[in-house]
């Protein structure tokens, strides 16, 4: 007679499931399609399995429903892009059925196995078939109908045929998509599940294998460490903000930009027929507001001194305040914001627009659930909005909303680092919550964006050959040319994203470009938009050379 399945047992079957993802993620990354370095697929199912493997490993006698209810609370805060947060999701409901037993035979496995695919579908708003969707549901409908048929079916049954028929399914998934399909590939979400099952049925049968697991890369900064900064590297003292009503609508804006700018840095103007909102980090507060003042009266003010906050903040850190324990703040304000980015330019525009709390990630490093869910704690406001700011971290965001009881939490659903600037600079204060959402949406939304980045491997994509280590330039997340020469790639990208009317362009250059190399494309943007205004911003991000925005 199969063996049942308690506590103890499904704690070790999680814990080989995540070594066995470990020793294969490399395997994982591989198949995925685009050749441009990403949060791979296998890496970010690791991590978050690694979350419950952690968790789990600290347990003693422990019973099937607390075992199976700290797996889904533990990946759940640990998912990692959109692959990890359906795996996590996959877990979360398999949780619902095990919490009933206190020991679970192979239909309650079974029936488990079907729960969490019920749940990763309710949760993803467009099911694509070819993805781990597929491969999860075709295995789980296999057994329950398997065990419906005969109810005596035991656990090493199930696990062995929820595999075979899960591989079957794999192999499918190729002819279902057609990039894959182009590519010759199986799915890699799909792929990385059936891992996590295999090492799940070792354990269950006994089976501990010398797995070969790669040394773990140093562990990413969560955040600037502020004691690196010296106060003489602050330039200038205050942070000012501002926003004047345009009374004189025939004053020069250009003007005041040149005078702000002579004053101080990291400036910010934008305006509509309505106001100018500025800001600038100056010595002369009172002279930047007076400026303002020439244009009618200043409806909102904000100067924050910045050699302050600097000190704040080394004190803190030599206090050891900051702990992965949640620390909620108490809302001091009505509004506040969350904002995902890698590289310290991009840090600093997201504070100068108004972000409380940075989170450290971006393309090749997806942020957990968990790191979210922290910086919305250590925002002070009653409603905070958070932009991911890339398309596979929205997934993670999004579960961190029902984790926090005492604030609202509201998703701006950005895909790239342009919207989430562009929705920044389209909140209102003085606006309801709702009415805010929607001028952040439809801000992000008027965004059109493009990226410089490498070739991490060789590929046949879309028809086109790329080789390895090759310049890509990407439109919208597609292809847009490939090529040895950065300029070449960099030209074509421009050419495309200029031709539809666009009055302002923001050129943010990476850690590997210089001021100079942004200078150059800045040539390149105004010969294909001669009337455009064009913005240059050291960035410092990586895996992106540079990213390039245009709006009408």
């Amino acid at each position: 007679m199969s063996k049942l399945i308690d506590g103890q047992l499904f704690c070790a079957m999680v814990i080989e499931g995540a070594l066995s993802i470990e020793e294969k993620k490399e395997e994982a990354n591989e198949l995925n399609v685009f050749p441009v370095p990403d949060g791979d697929t296998g890496t970010n199912m690791s991590l978050t399995m690694a979350s419950a493997k952690n968790e789990l490993s600290r347990l003693t006698d422990v019973d099937l429903p607390t075992a199976s209810a700290k797996t889904a609370s533990a990946l759940l805060r640990g998912a990692r892009g959109n692959s990890g947060v359906i795996l996590s999701l996959l877990f979360r409901g398999m949780s619902k059925q095990l919490k009933k037993c206190k020991q679970a035979n192979g239909q309650d496995l079974a029936l488990a196995l079907q729960e969490g695919v019920q749940a990763a579908y309710k949760a993803v708003m467009k099911p694509a078939e070819g993805t781990i969707l597929t491969v999860s549901r075709v295995a789980a409908q296999h057994v329950v109908e398997m065990c419906q048929s005969n109810p005596e079916i035991g656990c090493a049954e199930v696990l062995r045929e929820a595999l075979r028929v899960g591989h079957e399914a794999l192999a499918e998934t190729t002819h279902q998509n057609p990039v894959l399909e182009k590519a010759g590939v199986v799915d890699a979400g799909g792929f990385g599940f059936l891992t996590v099952l295999e090492g799940m049925n070792d354990a269950y049968n006994g089976i501990h294998k010398e797995r070969v697991i790669a040394e773990p890369a140093a562990e990413q900064k969560s955040g600037a460490t502020f004691s690196d900064i010296k106060d003489e590297d602050i330039t200038f003292t205050y942070c000012t903000e501002f926003i004047a009503e345009r009374k004189d609508k025939a004053r020069n804006v250009q003007r005041l930009r040149s005078f702000l700018n002579s004053i101080g840095d990291s400036l910010v103007v934008v305006e509509d027929d309505e106001i100018v909102k500025v800001h600038v980090h100056t010595d002369q507060p009172n002279e930047a507001l007076e400026a303002g003042l020439k244009f009618g009266q200043l409806l909102t003010v904000k100067i924050e001194n910045m050699r302050q906050q600097h000190s704040a903040k080394i004190v803190e850190e030599a206090s050891g305040l900051e702990s992965k324990a949640r620390q909620i703040a108490e809302p001091e304000k009505k509004y506040g914001f969350v904002s995902v980015a890698a590289g310290d330019g991009l840090v600093n525009v997201f504070h100068d627009l108004g972000v409380d709390q940075m989170v450290q990630g971006g393309q090749t490093m997806n942020p957990s659930t968990d790191d979210i869910l922290h910086a919305i704690d250590a925002v002070p406001a009653e409603i905070v909005f958070v932009l991911p700011n890339n398309k596979n971290i929205i997934m993670a965001a999004e579960q961190a909303v029902p984790l926090c009881e005492s604030k609202t939490v509201v998703i701006i659903p950005t895909k790239n680092i342009p919207q989430g600037i562009s929705a920044m600079l389209s909140f209102d204060e003085s606006m309801e919550m709702d009415e805010n959402r929607e001028a952040m949406l439809d801000a992000a939304a008027n965004v059109r964006s493009g990226q410089v980045t490498y070739a991490a491997r060789n590929s046949d994509f879309d028809g086109k050959k790329i080789k390895e280590g090759e310049y890509l330039s990407l439109l919208e997340s597609k292809l847009c040319a490939n090529s040895r020469k950065l300029d070449d790639a960099v030209k074509k990208m421009v050419r495309e994203l200029c031709k539809k009317e666009c009055s302002f362009v923001n050129i943010i250059y990476g850690e590997d470009m210089t001021e100079e190399d942004a200078a150059r494309i800045e040539k390149m943007v105004r010969k294909e938009a001669p009337e455009a205004e064009v913005t240059i911003i050291n960035g410092g991000q990586p895996v992106y050379y540079f990213i390039i925005s245009a709006e009408g």
